[in-house]
């Protein structure tokens, strides 16, 4: 968990990141690229179990990367895990990506708890079972495969009447968007029969995919080939 080559590491102003190759990893490093916050990346490698060592489960007790230390507060560091948690602290401290009107803050949070309450743990047991489960097992494949796809018709007819998710880009946006561009291709191999075109989502992934911040964070952190 070392920060990359020639990164100085300004402890009393900056944002300690653990992270690794993942979705919920990436929703995070997205929000820290357009936000435009100071940070270091910690690669917490879960190949190799690192998210079992004490000095990251006194971060993160939950074992799960994303997690983050805020040195930036003026005073005691905040250490914070769990992504959608981590995305509303940011959202606030940097006053961008999170509406202030109430009505357009319960849009963009309704949203965001979708994501972490039905995408992400949907999309991530499909591909569990269909990935690696020692065996397989037909039930739970179909199971999963198809909430992952009456999910993503939910997702498309939303953006069916707005060109982000909750309507500004958001941090909402910003959640899903991992999970979604890496799963679009495999679910429509999979199921794309009962998918259909899923035109909305693709234009809001063409779009968000364009986006100089989120090709960044989506390439945090770097990793060794």
């Amino acid at each position: 968990m070392s920060a990359p080559r020639g990164a100085v590491l300004l402890r009393d102003k900056m944002i300690d990141f653990y992270t690794w190759t993942t979705p919920n990893g990436r929703k995070v490093s997205i929000l820290l690229e357009e936000a435009g916050l100071d940070y270091t990346p910690h690669a917490v490698n879960l190949l190799n179990d690192e998210q079992f060592k004490p000095d990251f489960l006194a971060i993160s007790p939950n074992n799960k990367i994303p997690a983050i230390i805020d040195r930036d507060t003026g005073g005691e560091p905040v250490s914070l895990f769990e992504s959608g948690a981590i995305l509303l602290y940011l959202a606030e401290k940097s006053g961008k990506f999170l509406p202030d009107d109430a009505q357009a803050r319960a849009r963009v949070l309704e949203w965001l708890f979708w994501q972490m309450s039905a995408i992400g743990p949907i999309l991530g047991q499909a591909g569990h079972f269909i990935n690696t489960a020692p065996e397989k097992v037909p039930y739970a494949i179909d199971r999963f495969l198809g909430e992952s796809v009456r999910l993503l018709k939910v997702l498309d007819k939303q953006l069916a009447t707005s060109e982000f998710v909750a309507g500004e880009y958001s941090i909402a946006d910003m959640a899903l968007f991992p999970w979604i561009s890496y799963a679009l291709a495999p679910l429509q191999a999979a199921r794309g029969e009962a998918l259909g075109d899923l035109d909305h989502i693709r234009k809001w992934v063409d779009v968000v995919g364009q986006r100089p911040a989120v090709q960044k964070g989506m390439a945090v952190p770097e990793v060794a080939s």
